[in-house]
Protein backbone atom coordinates (compact mmCIF):
# COMPACT_ATOMS: atom_id res chain seq x y z
CA UNK A 1 0.00 0.00 0.00
CA UNK A 2 2.85 2.36 0.92
CA UNK A 3 4.62 1.35 -2.29
CA UNK A 4 1.56 2.35 -4.30
CA UNK A 5 1.44 5.70 -2.55
CA UNK A 6 5.14 6.39 -3.32
CA UNK A 7 4.59 5.39 -6.96
CA UNK A 8 1.66 7.78 -7.17
CA UNK A 9 3.76 10.64 -5.78
CA UNK A 10 6.68 10.01 -8.16
CA UNK A 11 4.36 9.63 -11.19
CA UNK A 12 2.74 13.01 -10.66
CA UNK A 13 5.96 14.71 -9.31
CA UNK A 14 4.41 15.87 -6.05
CA UNK A 15 6.46 18.09 -3.70
CA UNK A 16 7.78 16.74 -0.38
CA UNK A 17 5.44 19.01 1.59
CA UNK A 18 2.46 17.86 -0.40
CA UNK A 19 3.59 14.24 -0.05
CA UNK A 20 3.65 14.52 3.74
CA UNK A 21 0.17 16.05 3.70
CA UNK A 22 -1.15 13.39 1.37
CA UNK A 23 0.43 10.64 3.49
CA UNK A 24 -1.32 11.99 6.56
CA UNK A 25 -4.63 12.06 4.74
CA UNK A 26 -4.05 8.50 3.51
CA UNK A 27 -3.32 7.22 7.04
CA UNK A 28 -6.47 8.93 8.30
CA UNK A 29 -8.46 7.29 5.53
CA UNK A 30 -7.08 3.87 6.45
CA UNK A 31 -8.00 4.36 10.11
CA UNK A 32 -11.48 5.60 9.20
CA UNK A 33 -12.44 3.16 6.47
CA UNK A 34 -9.94 0.29 6.75
CA UNK A 35 -9.05 0.31 3.04
CA UNK A 36 -7.83 2.51 0.27
CA UNK A 37 -9.58 2.56 -3.08
CA UNK A 38 -7.17 0.87 -5.41
CA UNK A 39 -8.02 3.04 -8.41
CA UNK A 40 -4.42 3.62 -9.35
CA UNK A 41 -3.10 0.06 -9.44
CA UNK A 42 -6.24 -1.88 -10.45
CA UNK A 43 -7.68 -1.80 -13.92
CA UNK A 44 -10.89 -3.46 -15.12
CA UNK A 45 -10.41 -6.14 -17.76
CA UNK A 46 -11.12 -4.89 -21.27
CA UNK A 47 -14.62 -5.51 -22.55
CA UNK A 48 -14.94 -7.97 -25.44
CA UNK A 49 -14.80 -6.24 -28.77
CA UNK A 50 -16.55 -7.00 -32.01
CA UNK A 51 -13.21 -8.25 -33.29
CA UNK A 52 -13.26 -11.01 -30.65
CA UNK A 53 -16.68 -12.10 -31.88
CA UNK A 54 -15.52 -12.06 -35.48
CA UNK A 55 -12.52 -14.20 -34.54
CA UNK A 56 -14.90 -16.91 -33.34
CA UNK A 57 -16.41 -17.27 -36.81
CA UNK A 58 -15.35 -20.18 -38.97
CA UNK A 59 -12.56 -19.37 -41.47
CA UNK A 60 -13.52 -19.02 -45.11
CA UNK A 61 -11.40 -22.03 -46.11
CA UNK A 62 -11.02 -24.85 -43.58
CA UNK A 63 -8.59 -27.74 -43.69
CA UNK A 64 -9.91 -31.27 -43.28
CA UNK A 65 -9.01 -34.95 -43.80
CA UNK A 66 -7.94 -35.76 -47.35
CA UNK A 67 -6.76 -32.24 -48.24
CA UNK A 68 -3.37 -32.03 -49.96
CA UNK A 69 -1.17 -29.17 -48.70
CA UNK A 70 2.28 -27.81 -49.49
CA UNK A 71 4.44 -26.71 -46.52
CA UNK A 72 7.24 -24.27 -47.33
CA UNK A 73 9.72 -23.26 -44.59
CA UNK A 74 11.63 -20.11 -45.49
CA UNK A 75 15.36 -20.76 -45.81
CA UNK A 76 14.94 -24.47 -44.98
CA UNK A 77 14.23 -26.40 -48.19
CA UNK A 78 14.89 -29.71 -46.43
CA UNK A 79 11.86 -29.10 -44.20
CA UNK A 80 9.55 -28.15 -47.09
CA UNK A 81 7.18 -30.93 -48.13
CA UNK A 82 3.77 -31.83 -49.58
CA UNK A 83 1.52 -33.93 -47.36
CA UNK A 84 -2.10 -34.95 -46.85
CA UNK A 85 -4.24 -34.12 -43.86
CA UNK A 86 -4.73 -37.45 -42.08
CA UNK A 87 -8.07 -38.93 -41.03
CA UNK A 88 -7.55 -37.61 -37.51
CA UNK A 89 -7.06 -34.06 -38.85
CA UNK A 90 -3.26 -33.91 -38.39
CA UNK A 91 -0.34 -33.00 -40.64
CA UNK A 92 2.90 -34.96 -40.42
CA UNK A 93 5.55 -32.23 -40.26
CA UNK A 94 9.19 -33.31 -40.72
CA UNK A 95 11.02 -33.44 -37.34
CA UNK A 96 8.05 -31.82 -35.55
CA UNK A 97 5.65 -34.77 -35.71
CA UNK A 98 1.87 -34.62 -36.06
CA UNK A 99 0.24 -31.18 -35.89
CA UNK A 100 -3.55 -30.84 -35.51
CA UNK A 101 -4.94 -28.56 -38.26
CA UNK A 102 -8.54 -29.74 -38.90
CA UNK A 103 -10.95 -26.79 -39.01
CA UNK A 104 -8.15 -24.21 -39.32
CA UNK A 105 -7.50 -21.84 -42.19
CA UNK A 106 -4.17 -22.20 -44.07
CA UNK A 107 -2.72 -19.17 -42.26
CA UNK A 108 -3.79 -20.52 -38.87
CA UNK A 109 -2.28 -23.90 -39.73
CA UNK A 110 0.97 -22.16 -40.75
CA UNK A 111 1.16 -20.53 -37.31
CA UNK A 112 0.56 -23.88 -35.62
CA UNK A 113 3.34 -25.54 -37.65
CA UNK A 114 5.68 -22.67 -36.71
CA UNK A 115 4.83 -23.19 -33.04
CA UNK A 116 5.57 -26.92 -33.36
CA UNK A 117 8.97 -26.26 -34.95
CA UNK A 118 9.79 -23.84 -32.12
CA UNK A 119 8.57 -26.11 -29.33
CA UNK A 120 10.68 -29.00 -30.63
CA UNK A 121 13.71 -26.65 -30.77
CA UNK A 122 14.20 -27.33 -34.46
CA UNK A 123 14.20 -23.65 -35.53
CA UNK A 124 14.44 -20.48 -33.45
CA UNK A 125 12.25 -18.26 -35.63
CA UNK A 126 10.61 -20.30 -38.41
CA UNK A 127 8.51 -18.75 -41.15
CA UNK A 128 6.07 -21.22 -42.68
CA UNK A 129 3.79 -20.87 -45.69
CA UNK A 130 1.04 -23.49 -46.07
CA UNK A 131 -0.87 -23.75 -49.35
CA UNK A 132 -3.81 -26.02 -50.16
CA UNK A 133 -2.99 -27.79 -53.43
CA UNK A 134 -6.13 -29.93 -53.55
CA UNK A 135 -9.21 -29.71 -51.34
CA UNK A 136 -11.13 -32.93 -50.80
CA UNK A 137 -12.68 -32.46 -47.37
CA UNK A 138 -14.85 -29.40 -48.05
CA UNK A 139 -17.09 -30.85 -50.74
CA UNK A 140 -20.85 -31.38 -50.87
CA UNK A 141 -22.74 -33.80 -53.11
CA UNK A 142 -25.73 -32.45 -55.07
CA UNK A 143 -28.23 -35.06 -56.23
CA UNK A 144 -31.67 -35.21 -57.81
CA UNK A 145 -33.40 -32.68 -60.05
CA UNK A 146 -30.48 -30.37 -60.87
CA UNK A 147 -28.74 -29.56 -64.11
CA UNK A 148 -25.42 -31.22 -63.27
CA UNK A 149 -25.39 -33.54 -60.24
CA UNK A 150 -21.98 -34.06 -58.67
CA UNK A 151 -19.60 -33.05 -55.86
CA UNK A 152 -18.79 -29.38 -55.44
CA UNK A 153 -16.37 -27.46 -53.18
CA UNK A 154 -17.84 -25.24 -50.49
CA UNK A 155 -16.49 -22.53 -48.21
CA UNK A 156 -17.80 -21.43 -44.82
CA UNK A 157 -19.98 -18.75 -46.44
CA UNK A 158 -21.34 -20.87 -49.33
CA UNK A 159 -25.13 -20.77 -49.26
CA UNK A 160 -27.44 -23.45 -50.60
CA UNK A 161 -28.34 -21.10 -53.47
CA UNK A 162 -24.63 -20.80 -54.37
CA UNK A 163 -24.28 -24.58 -54.36
CA UNK A 164 -27.36 -25.18 -56.51
CA UNK A 165 -26.12 -22.56 -58.97
CA UNK A 166 -22.83 -24.48 -59.28
CA UNK A 167 -24.88 -27.61 -60.04
CA UNK A 168 -26.71 -25.91 -62.91
CA UNK A 169 -29.82 -24.92 -60.95
CA UNK A 170 -33.00 -26.84 -60.25
CA UNK A 171 -34.75 -28.34 -63.27
CA UNK A 172 -38.37 -27.63 -64.15
CA UNK A 173 -39.40 -30.87 -62.43
CA UNK A 174 -37.55 -30.07 -59.20
CA UNK A 175 -39.23 -29.31 -55.90
CA UNK A 176 -39.01 -26.03 -53.97
CA UNK A 177 -38.28 -28.03 -50.81
CA UNK A 178 -34.83 -29.63 -50.84
CA UNK A 179 -33.09 -31.76 -48.21
CA UNK A 180 -29.68 -31.37 -46.61
CA UNK A 181 -28.50 -34.84 -45.56
CA UNK A 182 -25.92 -34.93 -42.78
CA UNK A 183 -24.54 -37.52 -40.40
CA UNK A 184 -25.05 -36.88 -36.69
CA UNK A 185 -22.48 -37.68 -33.99
CA UNK A 186 -23.65 -41.31 -33.95
CA UNK A 187 -23.13 -41.72 -37.70
CA UNK A 188 -26.85 -41.75 -38.48
CA UNK A 189 -28.09 -39.84 -41.52
CA UNK A 190 -30.47 -36.99 -40.71
CA UNK A 191 -32.51 -35.08 -43.30
CA UNK A 192 -33.13 -31.36 -42.85
CA UNK A 193 -35.83 -29.90 -45.15
CA UNK A 194 -35.08 -26.45 -46.57
CA UNK A 195 -37.86 -24.40 -48.18
CA UNK A 196 -36.13 -22.44 -50.95
CA UNK A 197 -39.06 -20.08 -51.41
CA UNK A 198 -39.00 -19.33 -47.70
CA UNK A 199 -35.25 -18.70 -47.83
CA UNK A 200 -35.65 -16.39 -50.81
CA UNK A 201 -38.29 -14.34 -49.00
CA UNK A 202 -36.29 -14.30 -45.76
CA UNK A 203 -38.92 -16.17 -43.76
CA UNK A 204 -37.42 -19.63 -43.84
CA UNK A 205 -33.73 -19.06 -43.19
CA UNK A 206 -32.01 -21.55 -40.90
CA UNK A 207 -28.75 -19.89 -39.74
CA UNK A 208 -27.55 -23.02 -37.89
CA UNK A 209 -27.77 -25.12 -41.07
CA UNK A 210 -24.62 -23.89 -42.77
CA UNK A 211 -23.26 -26.25 -45.41
CA UNK A 212 -20.11 -28.15 -44.52
CA UNK A 213 -17.92 -30.81 -46.06
CA UNK A 214 -19.51 -34.24 -46.21
CA UNK A 215 -23.08 -32.96 -46.57
CA UNK A 216 -25.39 -34.04 -49.39
CA UNK A 217 -28.12 -31.89 -50.93
CA UNK A 218 -31.01 -33.79 -52.51
CA UNK A 219 -33.54 -32.08 -54.78
CA UNK A 220 -36.60 -34.36 -55.15
CA UNK A 221 -39.16 -34.23 -57.91
CA UNK A 222 -41.93 -31.73 -57.38
CA UNK A 223 -45.40 -33.09 -56.62
CA UNK A 224 -47.43 -33.13 -59.83
CA UNK A 225 -50.94 -33.57 -61.18
CA UNK A 226 -52.24 -34.58 -64.61
CA UNK A 227 -54.97 -32.88 -66.60
CA UNK A 228 -56.54 -33.96 -69.88
CA UNK A 229 -59.75 -33.69 -71.89
CA UNK A 230 -61.17 -30.40 -73.13
CA UNK A 231 -58.28 -28.14 -72.11
CA UNK A 232 -55.91 -26.26 -74.39
CA UNK A 233 -52.67 -27.91 -73.23
CA UNK A 234 -53.17 -31.30 -71.56
CA UNK A 235 -50.20 -32.62 -69.63
CA UNK A 236 -48.53 -33.01 -66.26
CA UNK A 237 -47.87 -29.96 -64.08
CA UNK A 238 -46.44 -29.02 -60.70
CA UNK A 239 -48.76 -28.79 -57.73
CA UNK A 240 -48.29 -25.30 -56.32
CA UNK A 241 -49.13 -24.63 -52.64
CA UNK A 242 -52.86 -23.89 -52.30
CA UNK A 243 -53.59 -24.60 -55.96
CA UNK A 244 -57.31 -25.01 -56.77
CA UNK A 245 -58.98 -26.85 -59.64
CA UNK A 246 -59.68 -23.65 -61.55
CA UNK A 247 -56.01 -22.66 -61.22
CA UNK A 248 -55.01 -26.09 -62.50
CA UNK A 249 -57.26 -25.64 -65.52
CA UNK A 250 -55.78 -22.20 -66.13
CA UNK A 251 -52.30 -23.75 -65.96
CA UNK A 252 -53.37 -26.05 -68.82
CA UNK A 253 -54.50 -23.10 -70.94
CA UNK A 254 -58.16 -23.06 -69.93
CA UNK A 255 -61.23 -24.94 -71.15
CA UNK A 256 -61.75 -25.24 -74.88
CA UNK A 257 -64.97 -24.17 -76.60
CA UNK A 258 -66.24 -27.73 -76.49
CA UNK A 259 -65.53 -28.21 -72.80
CA UNK A 260 -67.96 -27.88 -69.91
CA UNK A 261 -67.24 -26.07 -66.66
CA UNK A 262 -69.78 -28.32 -64.92
CA UNK A 263 -68.29 -31.60 -66.10
CA UNK A 264 -64.95 -31.77 -64.29
CA UNK A 265 -63.96 -35.09 -62.77
CA UNK A 266 -60.98 -35.92 -60.57
CA UNK A 267 -59.39 -39.34 -60.17
CA UNK A 268 -57.73 -39.19 -56.75
CA UNK A 269 -55.18 -41.67 -55.46
CA UNK A 270 -56.03 -43.41 -52.20
CA UNK A 271 -53.70 -44.74 -49.53
CA UNK A 272 -53.81 -48.27 -50.97
CA UNK A 273 -52.75 -47.04 -54.42
CA UNK A 274 -56.18 -47.30 -56.07
CA UNK A 275 -58.11 -44.32 -57.46
CA UNK A 276 -61.52 -42.95 -56.59
CA UNK A 277 -63.61 -40.68 -58.85
CA UNK A 278 -64.87 -37.41 -57.35
CA UNK A 279 -66.75 -34.53 -58.94
CA UNK A 280 -64.41 -31.61 -59.27
CA UNK A 281 -65.40 -28.12 -58.14
CA UNK A 282 -63.44 -25.05 -59.13
CA UNK A 283 -62.63 -24.21 -55.50
CA UNK A 284 -61.35 -27.69 -54.55
CA UNK A 285 -57.66 -28.00 -53.70
CA UNK A 286 -55.53 -30.06 -56.08
CA UNK A 287 -53.67 -32.93 -54.44
CA UNK A 288 -50.48 -34.67 -55.64
CA UNK A 289 -51.09 -37.30 -58.34
CA UNK A 290 -54.62 -36.05 -59.08
CA UNK A 291 -55.84 -36.80 -62.59
CA UNK A 292 -58.24 -34.06 -63.69
CA UNK A 293 -60.52 -34.60 -66.67
CA UNK A 294 -62.51 -31.78 -68.25
CA UNK A 295 -65.32 -33.43 -70.22
CA UNK A 296 -67.07 -32.27 -73.36
CA UNK A 297 -70.24 -30.24 -73.01
CA UNK A 298 -73.41 -32.21 -73.68
CA UNK A 299 -75.20 -29.34 -75.33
Amino acid sequence: MLTQWLWFCRKFRLSCTFRRGLLGFTVAAVLAFGAIPDAVSAQAPPAPTTGDKAAAKAPLLQLGPGDSVSIQVYGQPDLSTSVYVADDGTLSVPLAGDVQVAGLSPSQASSRVEAALKSHKILVDPHVTLTVTQSRSQRVSVLGQVGTPGRYPVESNTSIFDLLAQAGGITSTGSDVVYVIRQDKDGKEVRYPVDLKGLASGSGAIPSLALKGGDSVFVPKAEQFSIYGEVTTPGRYRVEPGMTVIEAIAKAGGITQRGSQRRVEIKRKKADGSYSNVKGKFGDLVQPDDVIQVKESIF
